[in-house]
């Protein structure tokens, strides 16, 4: 009888005890699973920019750095950055901050060209300015956001917020290409192509 009853107790404890690992269980990875969800849908945006900062700080960089050379029109650049790094997977690409360009084109005119961050591809000679960027050619001084040159097609784009400020007047555009080989510009506007300044530009100016 004393056996029978030990062996019932025994029996309760184990069903008691399957019965609390089941609940504790069942509440605890639910209540894993909530969080889980609730960080990942009001701080999945933080702990991006934070990895993709730690990632940046742990890149090996390079401080002012000078690149020389000719594009394809046989005009002489320099191009200077106070910080840049390599990328990892393609190492022809730099990524630079504090950026600036200068070209010396055959007729002794000069374009400078100014950046925040930039992407220089050592192998194309392709160059990409971002944010802030600032030109002057001759009289002419231009704003920006954004700024690719193509050694291949042999051309400076210009666009996004593009402002130009000129002794003879102020324009507005939507985008500038300047045909480095003609040293030409080409003006699109807002207003269905239409320029919309107070001045024409010649060739050779912004």
């Amino acid at each position: 009888m004393i056996e029978r009853k030990k062996k019932l107790r025994f029996t309760q404890f184990i069903l008691l005890f399957i019965g609390v690992m089941i609940i504790y269980f069942t509440y605890y990875n639910k209540s894993n699973i909530v969080d889980e969800s609730f960080i990942s849908d009001t701080k999945k945006e933080k702990i991006k920019e934070q990895s993709e900062k730690t990632n940046l700080e742990n890149k090996e960089k390079f401080i002012n750095i000078e690149y020389t050379g000719l594009d394809l029109s046989g005009n002489r650049y320099v191009l200077k950055s106070k910080e840049a790094y390599l990328d990892e997977i393609s190492p022809e690409i730099i990524y630079m901050s504090s950026v600036e360009a200068v070209f010396y084109f055959k007729d002794d005119t000069i374009l400078r060209i100014w950046s925040k961050k930039g992407i220089y591809n050592n192998k194309t000679l392709d160059m990409k300015f971002i944010d802030d960027v600032e030109a002057k050619y001759l009289s002419s001084n231009l704003f920006a956001q954004k700024a690719d040159y193509s050694n291949s097609e042999r051309y400076l784009s210009i666009y996004d917020n593009v402002r130009i400020k000129d002794i003879r007047g102020n324009l507005i555009a939507d985008k500038l290409l300047f045909d480095i080989k003609k040293q030409k510009l080409n003006i699109t506007s807002f207003n269905n192509g239409k320029i919309n300044a107070n001045v024409k530009l010649n060739e050779k100016r912004f």
